[in-house]
Formats: C-alpha cells, structure tokens, sequence
C-alpha cells in the first residue's frame, strides 16, 4: 500500500523509538520525510536507511527557529507540508513536588509543551495556504489520569491535549487536522532516560521493559513503537479525513479500569474476609 503517496512530513524526536518507528513506516507507505532530532548520528543514519526521500535536520524543539527550519525543509526540499508529527520528548523532571526545580521545569514544559506549540504555530500557515494537513502530537494516558508519570510531565501531556483540541477548533476551518495520540506503556528508551541513563544505555533496556509492562493492561503484552507508528499514519492518511480535534488512547485498554482477574481477586478476598465461599 502507499497511503502517503505524495505526501511530505516531518517527525519531530524522529531517530528513535516511536519517533524512528513513524519515519520508517510513513517512508514505507510513500511519504518523503523529514527526520528531526537532536541525536545527530542515528537520525543520520536513519535517513540513509530509508533513502533519498527522507532528510536528517537537526532540531531541538525548545528552540523556535529549529522547529522552523525543519518545517522549512521540508517545503524546500518536498515542496509543502502534509503532516507534522510533534513527536519529540522525554520524562523530564521528577520527583515529590517541593523537590522539583524550576530550572527543571521550564526545561520539561519547555520540550513537551512549548516544542509542540511551536510545531503548531509553524505548521499552521504553510497548512493553511495548502488547504490541507494533519498535524499530529504525542500526548500520553499520564495526561488523562493521574499516577502514571511524573507530575509536570503527566501536566505537560494534559495541555498538549486540550491544545490539540483548541487549535483543531481554528485550523479545522481551513482544512486542516490538528489531532494528538496517547500512549500507554510503550517499552521506548524514554523509560531509561527517566532512570538517568545516558541515551545508548537507555536503547539498550528496551527488551528489558517489555517483560516489565506485559502485565499494566488487559491486553497483555508490551506496547511497541509501531503500535504508535500505526496510530500516526492513520491520522496522517486520508483515511481518517473527518477526525479533528480528537486524542486517540493506544494503550491496550489500561487507563479503562481494573483488569477483569485484578477485580475477581478481590471479590474472593473480600468473600473470605466477610467468612463466605470464596467461589
């Protein structure tokens, strides 16, 4: 199939897990791809893989004329812009709130926030002249329920989705999509990168981290990058043409409640405590 055929993107934190999933993928089904990151090497190496249709540019998304230029190649060198997937991330920082630095979060905020509106805000014109385009972020289930990342990451993730829906309220009007998607427990290197670890060693725990969240949803096995990737070219085909203003959960049902097994466990152990038949 090639359900991007003709279409150019840029994928923002493009050379790796989720990021370098979507690159591979969209290249795949047609579409020219710019490959935006900060991790020079392998976003090199990966636009050599997929070929002469994707270009590496280096972009940190905290910074508006990167975010720019990288929306800028792609015009250049493609000719227009069909889907900008505001991609780029990490877990920020951590810890109980009276420990969090300031520093620390204008930094988070700074990626996970600022690096999609600026994506928006640059996208948005090109978008509009065309009269056509998705526009497409990485927000997350943290940012839907409470206790699944850290406190201004899982805030971070919040805004990007009520971005997302206020923005698709104004671009909608001029044919564009402006959607986000929410992810689950996907083992990508941002697991290592929220224990410290330097970003080779965070590659490198990944098999590790499938084993570890096979069993945080009912369906159970690991989520992958290509579970996300596939989500992304969805909302970047034309299959998905009247989806506007929405936040997609690809978590394996996990923010839907306490597993079926989870819930009769405890019916029993409440059946014993009250001195009945546990059945």
């Amino acid at each position: 199939m090639a359900r991007l055929a003709g279409k150019a993107a840029v994928i923002t934190g493009g050379a790796s897990g989720i990021g370098e999933a979507t690159v591979r993928l969209f290249a795949a089904e047609g579409a020219s791809v710019v490959v935006a990151d900060v991790q020079d090497e392998r976003g090199r190496r990966l636009a050599g893989e997929v070929g002469s249709r994707a270009v590496y540019v280096h972009a940190d998304v905290s910074r508006e004329a990167d975010v720019q230029a990288a929306i800028g190649e792609a015009v250049t060198r493609f000719g227009r812009l069909d889907c900008l997937f505001n991609n780029a991330g990490y877990g920020g920082v951590t810890g109980p709130i009276e420990q969090v630095a300031v520093s620390g979060f204008d930094e988070t905020v700074g990626v996970l926030l600022r690096g999609v509106f600026l994506g928006m805000k640059h996208a948005a014109p090109v978008m509009k002249t065309q009269g056509s385009g998705s526009i497409i972020s990485t927000a997350s289930v943290a940012g839907l329920r409470t206790g699944l990342g850290p406190h201004v990451y899982s805030a971070a993730k919040a805004a990007v989705i009520h971005l997302t829906r206020s923005v698709a309220m104004e671009l909608g009007e001029s044919g564009v999509r402006v959607n986000c998607i929410c992810p689950g427990g996907i083992a990508t290197p941002i697991f290592g990168q929220g224990f410290g670890l330097s970003p080779e060693q965070s590659q490198n725990i990944v098999p590790l981290m499938k084993g570890v969240l096979t069993q945080l949803q009912p369906i159970h096995r690991s989520g992958l990058p290509d579970d996300i990737a596939q989500a992304a070219l969805w909302l970047a085909s034309d299959d998905s043409s009247f989806v506007n203003g929405h936040a997609l959960v690809v978590d394996g049902g996990l923010i839907g409640g306490r597993q079926w097994s989870e819930v009769q466990q405890r019916r029993a152990m409440l059946r014993t405590a009250l001195g009945l038949d546990p059945q």
